[in-house]
């Protein structure tokens, strides 16, 4: 897979986690930095990681799914797409408190912010890709974007949020269309 291509669907994953970090980020006051970089590291840390995951539960059932991984693969960006969307249009996940939160409310924060990319790892395992640099290029960007929406989250209102929900979900449909019609004889 093309460094082009893995890059935007690391920015793609990391719309999820950035709309949460520009809404947390809108309660911090104090230690800005600090927040931004746990944030960071943590929404980037399970970014880096689901990937993995999904792409072992995926390299294992490559072999029985055969010539329908490329249609898989398609259904399951523009699912997670999807959902990213209408997400983003209905507002889900307005109001994430990080100042005063604890360490578990960040944690499952991440973990629901980087369950999309545990599919997307089975999508890199259905389409036969190695999954090391896309996981670290999928968490570096998440790092870098969750970071900055912390920061900037004071200054943005929770509307900014959404449109990076509706461009990470239009970004990965996007790329399930290419995906498809990459692959599809006609």
């Amino acid at each position: 897979m093309e460094f082009a291509t893995t890059l935007l669907i690391a920015v793609g994953l990391a719309m999820d986690a950035f709309a949460v970090a520009i809404s947390g980020g809108t309660g911090v006051r104090e230690d800005r930095c600090r927040y931004a970089l746990v944030v960071g590291a943590l929404f980037g840390g399970f970014q880096t990681g689901m990937p993995v995951l999904g792409w072992l539960g995926g390299a294992s059932i490559t072999s029985i799914i055969g010539v329908y991984g490329r249609w898989i693969a398609f259904l399951l960006l523009v699912l997670i797409g999807g959902k990213m969307l209408i997400e983003a249009v209905r507002g889900d996940g307005d109001g994430v408190q990080f100042a005063g939160g604890s360490v578990a409310t960040l944690l499952v924060l991440a973990v629901a912010t980087s369950i999309d990319a545990l599919a997307v790892g089975v999508t890199f395992a259905l389409l036969d890709t190695p999954i090391l640099w896309p996981a670290i290029t999928i968490g570096v960007v998440t790092f870098a974007i969750s970071a900055a929406g912390v920061l900037i989250g004071s200054t943005f209102s929770r509307v900014s949020g959404r449109k990076a929900g509706i461009l990470g979900g239009v970004i990965l449909i996007a790329l399930g269309l290419r995906i498809l019609l990459e692959h599809t004889v006609l």
